[in-house]
């Protein structure tokens, strides 16, 4: 499946979370949105940070859920092939409740431009930080030895004019490549200050006039900083390791009647499940015969609640399934917090 996870987060608002845009997802999605307003969904949280993009037919036919029939897309452009316009049908199954789109630096190609769509056509706003910027138009030849070249023949744009494609120097490849690390360097992921754009950049919404900028890839409306101190360093190492979900495993195979038992309902695991003591104990133990630990007690108390958040997440996934696992993961997840403060405040 697409949908990773559809949840209530509040009694109205909705998260529905998708890692692509494949065959199926836009009946996925659609069947997810229906469940929310069933349960009393007024406005809805779309997450696509990391979706890397696929099928663009999947993204058209997503965005035709949130616009009026008619609103343009997306637009394709090139020096020798026809341009190539993608409107909404219309007769959508979210045209009136409120929209918030999640993005990041991972989400592209058809994921901006399902966010580009939203935010040109004023129909909600965006989220977390700067996408990253795959819009190129590509088409496959088939070689004799079974290998294939594709060609680029034109680049996507969003309603307003804006080319989803990143720039690219000749020459400059390797620059080209390592984009996203760049750009964490240049302080452009942890700092809204140290994003700079010219005025050659600036675009207008189509509905409001809302400022928006080219360059590559899509701005949110609201930035949301990478939090780079979140996570202790030994908690990393635990992690990367498997001593954390192997931990996990041995403790759900163990108690899975009684926690069944003790909490019928996800709601009554959300607000009172505690992870045990004894399980933090055994993750630092397996670290220490691994040689990872703490450098202070600062780290381990840092450790210690990353252990217990992901923990709980994890016995909730099985118990049930990743809706409520991101149910869990999300209550400390910045870019999902402020998206709902705005939508409580506007």
């Amino acid at each position: 499946n697409s949908v990773d996870t559809a949840y209530m987060v509040t009694p109205t608002i909705g998260l529905v979370r998708f890692n692509n845009f494949g065959q199926t997802t836009h009946k996925e999605v659609v069947d997810a949105i229906a469940k929310l307003q069933k349960q009393g969904m007024k406005d809805l949280i779309i997450d696509i940070q990391q979706n890397s993009g696929g099928f663009l037919q999947a993204a058209a036919e997503i965005a035709s859920e949130f616009l009026p029939k008619g609103d343009m897309i997306v637009y394709t452009k090139g020096r020798s092939v026809p341009s190539q316009e993608f409107r909404s049908r219309g007769g959508g199954c979210f045209l009136e409740g409120r929209v918030v789109v999640l993005i990041d630096e991972y989400s592209a190609s058809a994921a901006e431009i399902l966010s580009g769509a939203i935010q040109d056509q004023d129909r909600g706003i965006v989220v977390g930080r700067r996408s990253f910027g795959k819009g190129l138009v590509q088409r496959p030849f088939d070689m004799p030895d079974g290998s294939m070249i594709r060609l680029t023949t034109a680049r996507y744009y969003t309603p307003s004019g804006r080319s989803i494609q990143k720039p690219y120097e000749k020459g400059k490849g390797l620059d080209y490549a390592k984009d996203v690390i760049n750009r964490y360097n240049k302080g452009e992921l942890t700092n809204a200050d140290s994003i700079h754009f010219p005025d050659s950049l600036r675009y207008q919404t189509l509905r409001k006039g809302r400022t928006v900028y080219g360059g590559g890839g899509i701005m949110p409306d609201y930035f949301v900083p990478l939090d780079t101190m979140r996570y202790a360093k030994c908690y990393r190492e635990l992690s990367a390791k498997s001593i954390i979900i192997n931990t996990n495993l041995r403790y759900i195979d163990k108690n899975r009647k009684k926690l069944s038992k003790a909490y019928p309902t996800f709601q009554q695991f959300k607000d009172n499940f505690q992870v045990p003591q004894e399980v933090i104990n055994d993750i630092f133990a397996e670290g220490e015969k691994q040689n990872i630990r703490p450098k202070d007690e600062e780290e381990r108390q840092k450790a210690i609640g990353n252990i217990q958040l992901i923990v709980k997440g994890l016995v909730a996934r099985d118990l049930w399934d990743m809706s409520e696992y991101f149910a869990i993961i999300y209550q400390d997840d910045d870019v999902v917090k402020k998206a709902v403060e705005l939508l409580q405040t506007e």
